[in-house]
């Protein structure tokens, strides 16, 4: 994410797939849109060491590829490339998929099913710092997280556009009452990682404490 020194330079990002005609694609729609795509991978493995050389801003990670996939890359480019975001772009909406993609530290997921206006849409989102999920994920997201209940636009798109997935995950375990060490349980992250994602929602959410916070979703519903 570039920041506010660098505001009007071109995102970097990285494109990873394994099919070609899917790589040329997508670089020649995000150069047209803007973005610098300085590299292209078909594996894990030439991801990883495309990342660790050209220090993008963003990471198109596809989940299916020989070798090592997607879901077994994402938390080593995280390592890597600490400062790109990855938003994965899969033709899989398997919910298994999804949630070991967020909890391996992805920016957003995304459907090779959505127009490509909407794809540039959302990487522009990630890249500030914005949630990137397609709508059938996002529903499934929330259904995960509250433990399979009946969540049909439950999150408002006004809340669900403004928080990265992470932090909509917190979100939504602070509204079930959660603490925080049971949150940091549930996610199998660090409860100092959850206070800092509680604090980033909080500055988007445009709120000053927990409270607020949820008072701000309740009323997003209405």
């Amino acid at each position: 994410m570039r920041d506010a020194d660098n505001r009007g330079v071109p995102e970097r990002i990285l494109i990873v797939d394994d099919h070609p005609l899917t790589r040329d694609a997508l670089a020649a729609l995000l150069a047209q849109q803007g973005f610098e795509v300085v590299g292209e991978a078909a594996d894990g493995e030439e991801a990883l060491a495309a990342a660790r050389t050209l220090e993008p801003d963003l990471v198109l990670l596809d989940l299916t590829m020989p070798g090592m996939d997607g879901l077994t890359a994402l938390p080593r480019l995280r390592e890597v490339a600490p400062a790109a975001e990855v938003v994965v772009l899969t033709a899989s909406d398997a919910e298994e998929n999804l949630l070991a993609a967020i909890r391996g530290g992805a920016a957003g997921y995304l459907l090779k099913t959505e127009p490509p206006e909407r794809i540039v849409e959302f990487l522009r989102g990630a890249a500030e710092g914005e949630a990137a999920l397609s709508g059938s994920i996002a529903r499934r997201l929330v259904e995960q997280v509250r433990g399979g209940r009946d969540t049909e636009g439950w999150v408002p798109d006004s809340i669900a556009r403004a928080l990265s997935a992470r932090e909509l995950e917190v979100l939504l375990l602070l509204d079930d009452h959660l603490s925080t060490d049971q949150i940091a349980a549930r996610l199998f992250i660090s409860e100092h990682t959850v206070r800092s994602h509680v604090k980033s929602l909080l500055r988007k959410l445009g709120v000053s404490s927990r409270r607020q916070a949820l008072e701000a979703l309740a009323a997003a519903r209405n």
